[in-house]
């Protein structure tokens, strides 16, 4: 039941925090909770000249070089050896600490090289660490900062352990082409590194607000046997607009849904698609709950949400039953606001199937 004036009203944004399905979303803005700062596993990092090697200092940590190194210059454990003739002045090189959990400090030495001889330039060396990897929201993304105790090296970051849909940024996550499920999500990982390699991990929550996307059988209605199906009244899109009983078409944009995967077994939720994306108001049965409800279990518009009352279970014989109430979807009539009933009505209106929106009449 359209009303055209109301159709080109502005969509209100949800975001419903529902499991990743085969349902697909459009991201629409990221929120990080504060980063907890990993802390370096290793100590006594340094480095001593030992007979023609030098011997890298330290417990916990396993030693690699870093960036570029004169030809011949090689590490093994933790001993940094030379196999080539004499090189004149050669550029200090860096030898990074990392820990079990990939967390790195790294040694920028000073060198000197004599013919299968590697030797520090004086007793000299500089040791490099990341400290205050935070991150603040900006615009709907994640944007992260660090502290290098060497100022002058810039700093990357990567994230991980991210949900499917999303891709990591640097210096910031972005919401921009994603399009993973919307929900809380723990255990998110960002790793700082700055130019001499040099790492610091942290963790944060990742909360993505999204909105469902129309494609394939997700997008269409629920419809009777009767041709009426779920509809808006008079194409209101607000928190409180009756769901009516109302014929579905695809010109009729009051009668949109999309169909969703519930968080209870084998259950849906139906969110309003006047334009064919989410709009964040699904359809409710509030059981009462809700004062401007002309009937106590009359359907509703309600802004999207996980639990029950916006949940509705198909029955083997086509009828639908609210996960809350417990109650059959059930209609009284072209134009009247469908309602829960202890039984579905005995003419069969009760009973409905789910039809695309290219299944629906013109």
């Amino acid at each position: 039941m359209a009303c055209p004036a109301l159709l080109g009203s502005a969509l209100v944004v949800g975001a419903a925090a529902l499991p990743a399905s085969a349902q697909t979303y459009q991201d629409t803005a990221l929120i990080g909770s504060s980063v907890s700062d990993a802390t370096f596993g290793g100590s006594g990092i340094g480095a001593v000249d030992d007979n023609g090697v030098i011997k890298l200092t330290g417990s916990g940590v396993t030693w690699s070089l870093h960036g570029p190194v004169p030809v011949g210059v090689t590490v093994s454990g933790n001993t940094i050896s030379f196999s080539g003739p004499i090189v004149q002045s050669p550029n200090p090189i860096v030898a990074d600490a990392t820990d079990k959990n990939g967390n790195a400090e790294a040694l920028e030495i000073p060198i000197s090289l004599l013919p299968h001889y590697i030797l520090l330039q004086g007793n000299a060396y500089t040791l490099v660490s990341l400290s205050a990897l935070t991150d603040s929201n900006v615009s709907g993304n994640v944007k992260f900062s660090a502290t290098s105790s060497e100022s002058g090296d810039s700093i990357t970051f990567a994230e991980s352990n991210l949900p499917t849909g999303l891709s990591s940024g640097s210096p910031a996550l972005s919401y921009l082409g994603g399009t993973a499920a919307p929900g809380s999500y723990s255990g998110a990982v960002v790793t700082a590194t700055d130019s001499d390699g040099a790492a610091l991990k942290g963790t944060f929550t990742l909360t993505v607000e999204a909105n469902a996307v129309a494609g394939g059988s997700s997008y269409g209605d629920e419809v009777n046997r009767f041709g009426n199906g779920f509809d808006s009244f008079r194409a209101h899109q607000f928190p409180g607009a009756i769901i009516a009983g109302w014929t579905a078409t695809q010109g009729d944009r009051a009668t949109h849904f999309i169909r969703e995967n519930g968080t209870h077994s084998g259950a849906f939720r139906f969110e309003y698609a006047p334009q064919g994306s989410g709009s964040g108001l699904c359809v409710s049965d509030p059981g009462g709950g809700w004062s401007s409800d002309p009937l106590r279990d009359g359907l509703i518009l309600a802004t999207c949400n996980t639990g029950p009352w916006q949940q509705f279970i198909p029955q083997s014989n086509g009828t639908l039953k609210n996960v809350a109430t417990g109650l059959y979807v059930n209609p009284a009539g072209t134009g009247a606001q469908l309602r829960g009933g202890t039984s579905p009505t005995p003419w069969g209106g009760s009973s409905y199937a789910w039809k695309d929106h290219s299944s629906l009449p013109g």
